[in-house]
């Protein structure tokens, strides 16, 4: 069920995809408002534990709300999964959930930054205690670091113009309001603007500076790498994207990690008998999941959501 107003995406996938045992260990490493762990805790029994991570202080806040014995809860970035695990006397985990990208109570709070529908101070950082907001970062980012993030993190095919307009416009006066700069990139678009007009013209410019100063690529390389070694035999891997970049990482991750040797190219020229190739560390359980029209008509948001998911083996890691 959602938790207040946030409707987790692709809920009941995610949570059947890790298989409950009701005296299992999992991880929760995206809490957001709980509306993951709120299902995975219905199905454990009293002796089941979550671990519950977000770096969001308003994702703590909530979390110190519930009172369920059975979850805990640490502020921590997904490359602090290992010193969390450690801080719970956890050594191996029997599940881990990653929901990436930004929850509905953060878009949906102008004084975060991260929408472009309402006028808020340009910040989008999740951890607002670590790091530069946007607005910092736009203020003495050179032409060419602009333009490489923006085409970078977003794909954006205009970036140079975007680039080059928020240079000229800051000389102006300094970009501080998310309303400021979606009305800049859009002046800087113009008629180039792309035809879906379902779509915002600075949609791509806002996520890729997201991105950027959240460090979310590297964080989640850095879950892609060092997970596995927490899971237990046969324990699940599951991860939610919602843009192309993320899955694309997920998707190379999990196939290297499920072919011998990593899938190198050199060694699969050479003639090796299947049997004596080592087992690989995961194994991927089915195909891409998507979400289906029933959940797509009541969280649209939920639209661009991709689940996938490995399993751990007995095989070493490398």
């Amino acid at each position: 069920m959602p938790d207040g107003d946030h409707a987790p995406a692709l809920l009941e996938e995610a949570v059947a995809a890790l298989r409950i045992k009701p005296d299992g260990v999992y991880v929760d490493a995206t809490f957001g408002r709980g509306g993951h762990a709120r299902r995975i805790l219905s199905l454990l029994g009293p002796r089941g534990r979550l671990l519950a991570l977000d770096r969001d202080p308003a994702a703590e806040a909530a979390a110190h709300t519930w009172t369920d014995p059975r979850l805990v809860f640490r502020r921590a970035w997904f490359s602090e999964l290992g010193s969390a695990l450690d801080a719970c006397g956890i050594e191996l985990a029997d599940g881990v959930l990653l929901d990436l990208g930004i929850s509905s109570p953060q878009i949906d709070d102008p004084e975060r930054g991260f929408s472009l529908r309402a006028d808020g101070p340009l910040d989008m950082r999740m951890d607002p205690t670590r790091g530069i907001g946007a607005a910092e970062w736009i203020a003495h980012a050179s032409e060419r670091e602009l333009r490489g993030v923006i085409a970078d993190y977003g794909e954006e095919r205009f970036a140079q113009q975007i680039a080059r307009a928020i240079v000229a416009a800051r000389t102006e006066r300094p970009i501080i309001r998310t309303k400021q700069l979606a009305a800049l990139v859009a002046k800087a678009l113009g008629a180039r603007a792309r035809g879906d007009w379902s779509q915002d013209p600075a949609t791509r410019t806002f996520q890729a500076i997201r991105i950027f100063i959240n460090q979310e690529l590297q964080e989640l390389s850095l879950a892609l790498e060092r997970v596995p070694a927490r899971l237990a035999v046969g324990g699940r891997f599951a991860v939610i994207s919602f843009h192309s970049l993320e899955d694309r990482l997920v998707k190379q991750a999990f196939r290297r990690a499920s072919l011998p040797y990593g899938g190198d190219a050199r060694l699969a020229r050479l003639a090796i008998a299947s049997a004596a190739l080592p087992t690989p560390p995961l194994k991927t359980v089915g195909r891409a999941i998507r979400p289906g029209e029933a959940e797509l008509a009541t969280n649209p948001r939920a639209r661009s959501a991709t689940l996938r998911v490995a399993e751990r083996t007995e095989g070493p890691l490398s």
